[in-house]
């Protein structure tokens, strides 16, 4: 399972390294990158300000989404911007949020994700990032080569998984190997 933002520069690189190593992936775009185009059409229909418009989107919408229902959702609103006569420049929204949908529909599998257990929003991944990179990085004046980040990134996810203890054994008998290796 993989979960990405929608980008086919992450897309592209994603499914190729999958068909290299001839792997099956399950590549999903995180939901509330799709949520903010359902949002932009959203707007088309209700004043930003307008608590209908959260609603429309919600209940309407979002929720045929997670259920696996997106050429549903896509054509409801295709089908009500038609029948409310929205202009060319009213409706970009909906417009966007139809060719954005088409082409990524083949990753909006939300209803076998959730069935899974899987993520289908990265809020939880880049929540670790800031938990195991941002808060350490972040210290006024500290100064990082890429070797000394990298070393200190691996660590901190060693402690933060519970896998100190077991690593650091290792650890020892690596260094005493290759300590002792050198002088015999």
């Amino acid at each position: 399972m993989v979960l990405v933002d929608g980008d086919r520069h992450q897309i592209e690189p994603v499914e190729a390294e999958a068909a290299r190593r001839k792997v099956t992936i399950h590549l999903i775009v995180d939901l509330i990158h799709v949520i903010e185009y359902l949002w932009k059409a959203s707007w088309c229909f209700h004043a930003k300000d307008n608590p209908a418009a959260e609603d429309w989107g919600r209940a309407e919408h979002a929720l045929a989404l997670l259920h696996g229902r997106c050429a549903e959702a896509t054509t409801r609103i295709a089908r009500q911007a038609d029948d409310l006569g929205l202009t060319t420049e009213r409706c970009g929204g909906v417009e966007e949020w139809v060719r954005y949908l088409a082409n990524k529909e083949p990753y909006l599998g939300y209803a076998q994700a959730l069935e899974q257990g899987w993520p289908i929003a990265t809020g939880v991944v880049e929540s670790a990032c800031r938990h195991l990179i941002a808060d350490r990085f972040n210290i006024t004046g500290s100064r990082w080569s890429v070797e000394g980040a990298e070393a200190l990134l691996l660590l901190r996810a060693v402690i933060i998984n519970g896998d100190f203890e077991e690593y650091w054994l290792h650890h020892v008998e690596q260094e005493h190997l290759r300590t002792r290796q050198a002088r015999h």
